[in-house]
């Protein structure tokens, strides 16, 4: 665990794109986290919506102070508007579950959550190529992972259109789940010329 905690993730405070600003979250994002976590649809393939009553008492004793402050975590929240759209996460998967592509684990993972009135539109492969990008530019190469369903053909195929390979399946959380991996250079921005 010690050894997790010294590997570095994304420092970024803030990242931006054409549509999108990549955050910390702050206590007005509140209700769209509580949204995130008991939407039936977008926790279809997270083991289901949790109690909107635990989820509540959760933010209300803590805030977003458990989100707000780790490395690499983001809202992901519109540019001109600041509303919130979802979750962007990358953090170090633990050595302790299934679905690693080293031997001591820790790869880097990747995670999101977007609200299911933003679904469709493009933002997810935005925000996520704007992120591994910042990563790619601070952070050695190294493998970044993605754990879904394998039942969430919507992810599958936003992991495949950034460059993701499948490389295998597990049981976990009493599903199929799929692992996938890049190189994290493979998402450096290339170099434009005059």
């Amino acid at each position: 665990m010690d050894h997790m905690k010294a590997l570095p993730t994304l420092s970024a405070a803030e990242i931006t794109t054409d549509r999108l600003r990549l955050r910390k979250a702050h206590d007005a994002d509140i209700d769209g986290l509580v949204e995130l976590q008991t939407d039936p649809q977008v926790r279809a393939h997270l083991g289901g919506p949790r109690p909107r009553s635990v989820v509540e008492q959760y933010f209300e004793a803590n805030g977003t102070s458990g989100i707000a402050g780790k490395p690499g975590t983001y809202v992901i929240a519109d540019r001109e508007s600041d509303r919130f759209i979802g979750t962007l996460v990358l953090d170090r998967r633990s050595a302790d579950l299934p679905g690693h592509v080293t031997e001591v684990g820790a790869e880097l993972e990747l995670t999101y959550l977007l609200r299911r009135g933003s679904w469709g539109a493009g933002l997810a492969f935005e925000a996520v190529t704007a992120l591994l990008r910042a990563a790619a530019r601070e952070l050695p190469d190294q493998p970044v992972l993605v754990v879904t369903q394998t039942a969430n053909e919507r992810s599958l195929r936003l992991a495949t259109r950034l460059g993701f390979q499948r490389t295998g399946t597990f049981e976990a959380h009493g599903a199929e789940q799929t692992l996938a991996v890049a190189d994290l250079h493979s998402f450096k921005a290339p170099v434009r010329r005059l």
